[in-house]
């Protein structure tokens, strides 16, 4: 018997491992997603979790776009598209849900950033966060966010009882550059909350690294997708049909495996706690001599005169270098003559910017800024403390993916997660 044993072990040991097991209980979810905003990848992701959605409770689809021009409307064109296509995947698999229920819970969310508080009124969309997430249930409910916070903190300002009811599964990086005085709340404000903020892992599901795997981005589309129903059709429309799909982790993370154990291996990633999140206060512009972590909160200070205008209005600029143009951020009044702003360089670089303002003394020339390749970076005093349920990207060099911090984390599952959809993407052709 103990004979066996040992070879039924030694078998089990030279199979090669595979990430996805079982999810114990199929999650109940809501996406907020910054959909037809400035970057198509959540389209991508969309039809994702279209083709998908037979995987979860969906309870909520919320439009919220802190930047670009989002709309709910891009969802429900979504849905239409999937409803079309819907008849050929309930042919294979039970548990599709149908179109008009999708619709009905597909919300409108914030349109814009947040101002310098983080919060301001209810949405449609955060108030349907709260309604999901009082729903008498033993499960959590998972907040996947696509785009920018301001919905979910809208939901913790209004219904802070809602912390523990929760999970939050964030695409951070660019989404936290615009998000940043959303996120700053919640930091500020709800520590313990459960919370994976992914700056930077999900890169590696369109990582170009061919050590990782074989997979070709630009060709999945010819191979495995055209002709393949009204989703794919509409998916040529983004990228060329080239695969980003950023957001599409967060889908992958609760597909595989426990969801409540963030550090297991997973097509979704692995992460790491962290004990606290990025905070550094300035009140003057930097020089080469400062230096911050990537996605670090950066807040500017100043001093000026007195205003007879509300509290967090906006009254001045920083101007930073984008490719062949130049961003804006907003900066505000926070009254008894001090002025603020929050920024959150999104990688590794030399930061320039300059502030621009027509009120003496805000007018300044360029400062520069070192922004370094490893977050959450070295501890400050003025960091936000976190409790003991937030995670982020592994730290250990050997998972960066090139420059991306944990990028080999989702990069080494992507062959395996495209596989997996082509079987679903071949359902269409039939």
């Amino acid at each position: 018997m103990k004979s066996l044993l040992a070879v039924l072990l030694f078998i089990i040991s030279i199979q090669p491992l595979s990430a996805q097991q079982p999810v114990p209980v199929k999650p109940r979810v809501l996406i907020s997603t910054d959909i037809g905003g400035t970057d198509p990848d959540d389209n991508q992701s969309m039809a994702h979790l279209l083709m998908y959605n037979d995987k979860f409770d969906i309870e909520g689809l919320v439009s919220s776009p802190s930047y670009g021009s989002g709309r709910k409307e891009e969802i429900l064109r979504m849905i239409d598209l999937y409803e079309k296509d819907w008849p050929k995947l309930q042919r294979h698999q039970q548990g599709f849900l149908s179109p008009d229920y999708l619709r009905s819970i597909t919300k409108q969310g914030r349109r814009g950033s947040a101002s310098y508080s983080g919060v301001s009124t209810a949405t449609e969309g955060s108030e349907w966060i709260i309604k999901c997430a009082k729903k008498p249930s033993k499960q959590p409910l998972w907040m996947l966010v696509w785009g920018g916070l301001e919905d979910l903190a809208q939901a913790l300002h209004n219904a802070p009882e809602i912390q523990n009811k929760i999970k939050v599964y964030w695409i951070g990086g660019p989404n936290k550059k615009w998000s940043a005085n959303s996120y700053a709340y919640i930091a500020a404000n709800f520590p313990k909350l459960w919370f994976i903020e992914v700056n930077s892992s999900y890169y590696g599901f369109f990582s170009n690294n061919t050590e990782l795997d074989s997979v070709n981005a630009s060709d999945y589309y010819d191979k495995h997708i055209a002709g393949a129903g009204y989703l794919g059709k509409d998916f040529k429309n983004y990228y060329n049909g080239d695969i980003k799909m950023g957001d599409t982790p967060s889908l992958l993370y609760l597909m595989d495996g426990d969801p409540n154990n963030p550090s297991r291996e997973s097509w979704g990633g692995s992460f790491e706690k962290t004990r606290y999140s990025s905070r550094a206060v300035y009140d003057r512009p930097t020089t080469l001599k400062d230096s911050v972590a990537f996605c670090t909160v950066v807040e500017f200070h100043f001093k000026g005169p007195q205003l007879d205008i509300p509290a967090d209005s906006i009254c001045f600029r920083m101007i930073t270098p984008y490719k062949n143009g130049a961003q804006e951020w907003p900066g505000y009044y926070l009254g008894n003559g001090n002025y603020s702003i929050k920024y959150a360089p999104k990688q590794a670089e030399i930061l320039s910017y300059y502030f621009k303002s027509e009120i003496p003394g805000l007018n300044m020339k360029e400062g520069k800024l070192v922004i370094t390749n490893r977050w959450p970076g070295t501890p400050r005093t003025t960091d936000y403390p976190l409790g003991d349920n937030w995670y982020t990207d592994k730290s250990n060099p050997r998972l960066y993916d090139g420059k991306i911090q944990g990028g080999k984390t989702i990069a080494k599952w992507r062959a395996d997660v495209l596989a997996d959809w082509a079987k679903r993407w071949n359902w269409l052709r039939e």
